[in-house]
């Protein structure tokens, strides 16, 4: 601890060291230089100061000529020059609310004066509202995750994590969007001590949903870039608030290169690693249903898309780059992430289930339809009659329905009826006809002319014999009851 305390103290001397030297360099000769070169350019330009010498200027307090100057220029409608100096005052007062005053209506209308309240004042920003809309919906995933029953707890532990990093580098992103890291310093690098997470958190997750795998000591290891990191950042978030804001101001990023270039090479590593585990784990194992695999195929292609849209975030960044298309491409790729995976745990909450994983040749052996006469092109015309026989006659309505009266509307044998529904739909009977219930319920919920049905009507009217048996099924699917969904989706 003594070590570690003594780091971040030299450190942080070190920074406050730096601030220091960089105020009095433009306090003085760096202020000087750029009088003279202004006052020989044009002399009656400097009004203010002209029966001043430089001597007299060098004694004046630096904030109050900049200030003095910002005011001369936009008098005289020199906005250029009257921009440099409000730009300079911001700098040396921490004021950014400067740049609003009201004597600056002169250049209200210039360009250069319309960049500067871009840059410094608060502004309504779509991109800044997109934003926090995606990041309080992650804030909100990430917790419900880890409270579903019968789920994989490590497993949504992993995601969950890595959904609420996720959305707090989004709201971060917000944050800057609209300007409010002036008026909260503390932000900087605020969601950057994360950066090292991305890979390992996703691995592991795909590493656990493919093969149940169990953490090991030796993973601590993957932390360890981490930790080096926490080390680096820690003289930083040290910093008062006007520190950071000075830093800030300035436009300074410390270690950005180090961290960013980092962060895109762990990103990569583990990227490969991911697209390998999916691959070879997918031909070696069965993990349940095609939505279960299409789930994680599609977390492994966003996540691949994330990686190459931040190798271009790299590159713009390091060149000062922080708008355009391909600026935000990295901030949408990312979003998606977070409300594909905010989609999929409410709409299909079952995809975070803990499910056994079972070889694939093992289950072969097990197919209890190994020994069915049913060819492959009869049991797809089976299932073609069985959707029209859902989708368009609506058999599923009929509260007597039953097995022996689906395979006879199908022409076909029980076993053949319940072969096809269990290998295309990978349901049993009742729960293929409830699910359907289910759906044509909610749309019934949500139609018009449906308003003044009471949910006993719409138990009814989809099939079920009574509201307990609704309401059971109902609440299985949707994880909340009719009344409740009403109330949610369509009051």
């Amino acid at each position: 601890m003594s070590i570690l305390f003594l780091f971040t103290s030299s450190n942080a001397n070190c920074f406050n060291a730096k601030l220091d030297a960089k105020k009095k360099g433009e306090d003085s000769s760096y202020l000087l230089s750029n009088i003279e070169n202004i006052n020989t350019k044009n002399d009656t330009e400097f009004s203010i100061y002209h029966d001043q010498s430089l001597e007299q200027i060098k004694d004046k307090d630096s904030t109050s000529i900049f200030r003095d100057l910002a005011f001369s220029y936009a008098k005289s409608n020199q906005p250029e020059l009257a921009c440099i100096f409000i730009e300079k005052y911001i700098k040396t007062s921490l004021d950014v609310n400067f740049v609003s005053h009201s004597y600056f209506k002169p250049i209200s209308t210039s360009t250069s004066y319309k960049k500067l309240i871009d840059k410094y004042l608060k502004k309504f920003d779509w991109w800044g509202v997109f934003c926090f809309y995606v990041a309080f919906v992650g804030f909100f995933i990430s917790i419900v995750l880890n409270f579903r029953k019968r789920a994989d707890k490590v497993a949504n532990f992993l995601m969950s994590t890595f959904v609420l990093i996720h959305s707090f580098f989004i709201i971060h992103i917000g944050v800057y969007l609209i300007n409010y890291q002036y008026d909260f310093p503390h932000i900087y690098y605020a969601s950057t001590i994360f950066s090292f997470l991305y890979g390992p958190m996703m691995y592991f997750y795909i590493k656990r949903v493919t093969v149940q795998y169990r953490f090991k000591k030796a993973d601590v290891l993957h932390l360890l870039p981490t930790v080096i990191l926490s080390f680096l950042l820690v003289p930083i978030y040290m910093l008062t608030g006007e520190e950071k804001l000075r830093i800030g101001l300035e436009g300074d990023r410390e270690y950005l290169f180090l961290i960013m270039s980092g962060k895109l090479i762990s990103l990569l590593v583990y990227g490969v690693l991911v697209i390998i585990l999916h691959i070879k784990y997918r031909k070696k194992y069965t993990i349940g249903s095609k939505a279960i695999h299409y789930w994680q195929r599609n977390i492994v292609i966003f996540c691949s898309i994330y990686i190459m849209s931040y190798a271009i975030y790299t590159v713009l960044i390091m060149q000062h780059v922080f708008s355009g298309f391909l600026f935000y491409v990295q901030i949408v790729s990312m979003s998606m992430l977070v409300l594909y995976v905010s989609y999929s745990a409410f709409v299909q909450p079952s995809l975070f289930e803990k499910r056994k994983v079972v070889p694939i040749g093992v289950k072969n052996k097990r197919n209890k339809y190994e020994k069915s006469g049913l060819t492959q092109s009869f049991s797809l015309e089976l299932k073609i009659k069985l959707l029209h026989l859902l989708d368009v006659e609506k058999v599923y309505k009929q509260n007597d329905i039953t097995l022996q009266k689906l395979s006879i509307l199908l022409d076909t044998t029980r076993h053949n009826t319940s072969q096809i529904i269990n290998e295309h739909f990978e349901l049993n009977f009742f729960e293929l006809i409830n699910r359907y219930r289910i759906e044509e319920a909610k749309e019934i919920l949500k139609g018009e002319k449906y308003r003044g049905f009471n949910i006993i009507d719409v138990a009814y009217e989809v099939g079920f014999n009574n509201k307990v048996t609704f309401n059971k099924s109902f609440k299985k699917y949707n994880q909340i009851t009719p009344s409740e969904y009403l109330k949610l989706f369509v009051a």
